[in-house]
């Protein structure tokens, strides 16, 4: 569901409100979208390390193949780019070139002829199979500084972060929502 402009001033408001701090000065290290931002890229690059040096994918074809591999059916580009937070175009040129290293197919579309799908071919499924245990372990490691409970902690945290932002949070709702 797409929040409106007014929905988002509101809870700006009320964010404002319930956080009071000094309106002189940014600092970019308590700034949380900036931290959020820059955790997020580099967690990305330490799990890049796995598919990148052993396999030669870069972030974007690694996108492609983790959403492709975590559903249970084809889907669309636009629903990689939207899941993944991806440009469009940035994921055309991943799916080009792993259409060319034979890792995705395309299907037909059979609810619209004129459109095409995309699936891992068993190629592009075993290598699924392989990276994705490196990169739970891999993950492990990155969150080895947290306690169990933290960890909890953190994933109801994110979690309402995501849903003051209206997004999905399971794969079961993006698939029920057959959509991103």
């Amino acid at each position: 569901m797409a929040r409106t402009s007014s929905n988002i001033a509101l809870k700006t408001r009320e964010a404002d409100a319930a956080s009071p701090r000094p309106k002189s000065r940014l600092d970019l290290f308590r700034f949380v979208p900036f931290r959020l931002n820059r955790l997020a890229a580099e967690v990305s690059s330490a799990l890049a390390v796995e598919y990148q040096e052993r396999h030669g994918l870069d972030i974007p074809a690694w996108r492609v193949i983790a959403t492709l591999g975590f559903r249970n059916d084809a889907c669309s580009a636009q629903y990689i780019s939207q899941c993944t937070r991806t440009h469009k175009s940035t994921i055309s040129r991943a799916v080009t070139a792993l259409l060319h290293d034979g890792l995705i197919e395309r299907v037909e579309n059979e609810a619209d002829r004129r459109e095409f799908r995309l699936q891992l071919t068993k190629k592009g499924g075993a290598l699924y199979e392989e990276l994705f245990p490196q990169l739970l372990r891999r993950e492990d490691e990155i969150l080895a500084c947290l306690s169990a409970q933290e960890r909890k902690q953190l994933s109801v945290l994110l979690g309402k972060i995501e849903g003051s932002l209206d997004l999905i949070q399971t794969s079961e709702e993006a698939d029920a929502k057959q959509a991103y």
